[in-house]
């Protein structure tokens, strides 16, 4: 069949991205695309050759880069679907070279492509952002897409493409609902990744639809995605009833439920800002390893999740008071602040870390009835600044000795390296100088018969900010000072050392 170059947009070649051939095994194990030569195949775009979704992608993409874009996409979706993803894709680029392809997939259109047979692309997303990817992978012989006229979607693509090669004239891969009616006139349907009630009304439309093996978000995959490893920050909400000396059975349970929500609220937080930093993150060298930018997890069971964690920290909250509440809400206003908008601002953004470790001590304290020495929140602010600056440290050095451009969702430049070394370091033994002035003062008498022994924590903590900053400095440290601290044998004597201190001194 002839094609019409201006219709279907003719692609280029190529082929960096696709996957060898050479393990027979698992060419066994998909439909077979090479023996009807003649019959196009017709290759859906999100949630089949993507593990992911553009229309999410580029939404988040923008509001995140423009928060008051928001209003724009509520006025365009009033409109039409077409008129949505003509908005969302005006300012943006999909960054083909690193979207998350199914390998299965397209080892399937390249097996076509390589028996002579003609491959289509055909999607729902803006014609700009499919023809974009369909000149990147160059294995196709044209595209469908949606324009500012019409969104390709259901009824739609499936009337274009009968119009293009005909009823049962095409063999369609597709993953979900709406794709039943492409699917029903198509010769030959096949699905990856259908939810199981679409996958059941496929079968039962047509008996012969073959399916293609794909990956399938399990435990390991929603653990690295709520960022469990990241709890252990949480154990701040603990120092307040430590500090006031009052580790009685019911604080201490009370403080393990208040953990638990700032738990589920910051995995709400991190799911979040990754929505918005997908096509940054699938740049950077570690963060490319999260299941969102992978695709290991799809977009809208992420979605889902958020409103669910935070329903679950909603009622957990309230069942401590209405005041932990209220601080568990000032805790995600200000993180979903820092994801769209405060973390692009210098300075701004290390500011605003510290004070969300500082909000989880806040809680802590609030959900005891005990009050926060104006001391520990000073002392607090220094460190978690130091540790904040500490981690774009590690970030912007890593992009540095990669050679790479600066961050474009962060305002440092590679140059700022040796002064956020250098604040870093300040603030962290500024709080070795306010603990100082703690342990001098007269009120440390009301909780501590041997105060002078707290003096001792000084050299321990001026030990550990040191060494932390010099093993930054050899990028010996992981993106995350806290979670390297947890995991670095000396960081864990230090801390060990530091309780001693203050045990001994009660």
């Amino acid at each position: 069949m002839s094609t019409d170059n201006d219709a279907y947009g003719v692609t280029g070649s190529d082929t960096s991205t696709l996957p060898s051939i050479d393990n027979e095994a698992e060419c066994a194990d998909l439909p077979d695309v090479v023996t009807a030569v003649d019959t196009p195949l017709v290759v859906d775009l999100d949630g089949t050759l993507l593990r992911s979704d553009l229309l999410i992608e580029t939404a988040f993409r923008r509001v995140g880069r423009d928060p008051v874009a928001i209003f724009g996409v509520l006025n365009a979706l009033q409109r039409s679907k077409a008129d949505l993803k003509h908005f969302l894709c005006e300012t943006a680029d999909c960054a083909p070279e690193t979207l998350p392809y199914d390998a299965n997939i397209l080892l399937m259109i390249r097996l076509a492509h390589l028996a002579g047979r003609p491959v289509y692309l055909a999607s729902a997303s803006h014609e700009a952002f499919v023809k974009a990817i369909a000149d990147h992978l160059g294995f196709f012989t044209g595209y469908f897409a949606t324009t500012l006229d019409e969104n390709l979607s259901g009824m739609a693509k499936a009337k274009r493409l009968v119009e293009a090669f005909g009823h049962m004239g095409f063999d369609y891969i597709g993953n979900d609902k709406a794709d039943l009616p492409v699917w029903k006139v198509a010769r030959q349907p096949i699905s990856i990744r259908a939810p199981s009630r679409v996958a059941a009304r496929l079968r039962a439309m047509a008996p012969h639809a073959e399916f293609v093996p794909h990956h399938e978000a399990n435990l390991k995959d929603w653990t690295r995605q709520l960022r469990m490893h990241q709890y252990v920050k949480n154990v701040l909400v603990f120092i307040p009833i430590i500090a006031a000396h009052a580790l009685t059975f019911e604080n201490l349970l009370i403080t393990m439920v208040a953990a638990v929500a700032f738990c589920l609220a910051a995995s709400a937080c991190y799911i979040l800002n990754d929505l918005v930093d997908l096509q940054e993150d699938r740049a950077h060298r570690t963060k490319k390893h999260r299941p969102l930018a992978r695709g290991d997890i799809p977009l809208w069971n992420a979605l889902l999740a958020i409103p669910i964690l935070l329903g679950m920290t909603t009622i957990i909250s309230l069942s401590i008071s209405t005041s932990f509440a209220l601080v568990m809400l000032v805790y995600f206003v200000t993180t979903t602040a820092y994801s769209f908008f405060l973390k692009k601002v210098l300075l701004v953004d290390v500011l605003t870390l510290a004070g969300l470790y500082t909000i989880r001590m806040l809680g802590g304290a609030v959900a005891v009835g005990v009050s926060l020495s104006s001391w520990l929140i000073i002392f607090a602010l220094s460190i978690f600044v130091s540790l904040a600056l500490m981690k774009r440290f590690v970030e912007l050095a890593a992009r540095a000795d990669e050679d790479l451009a600066s961050p474009q969702n962060r305002d440092y430049e590679k140059m700022d390296l040796s002064m956020i070394a250098a604040l870093s370091a300040a603030a962290g033994f500024n709080a070795v100088t306010v603990l100082a002035l703690y342990v001098s003062g007269s009120s440390v008498t009301e909780l501590y018969s041997k105060p002078e022994m707290l003096l001792l924590a000084c050299p321990i903590l001026t030990y550990w900010i040191g060494r932390a900053l010099i093993l930054a400095q050899r990028r010996q440290m992981q993106d995350d000072p806290v979670i390297f601290a947890v995991k670095d044998p000396l960081s864990q004597l230090s801390g060990v050392a530091m309780l001693a201190v203050f045990l001994s001194a009660i």
